[in-house]
């Protein structure tokens, strides 16, 4: 049996439509703005942001909180 369309993935318990992208949200954590989720014909497909490593000895997060930069 083939489906009409492109098929939607469940992820907690909402519903995302084909190429349809999003951060979770992880109770107790929240929403986790590091990680990106999106919907491939029915499969859901999450990878946490890349980032280059820092060239100092203490970075901070001011302009990107996912990612540390020198100061």
């Amino acid at each position: 049996m083939q489906a009409d369309g492109p098929r939607a993935c469940r992820f907690g318990r909402r519903w995302y439509l084909n190429n349809e992208s999003w951060h979770p949200s992880v109770p107790p954590f929240g929403e986790m703005k590091c990680i990106l989720c999106w919907c491939v014909s029915g499969e859901t497909h999450c990878q946490r942001q890349e980032c280059p490593p820092a060239a100092c000895a203490s970075p901070a997060s001011r302009d990107n909180p996912c990612c540390a930069k020198c100061r």
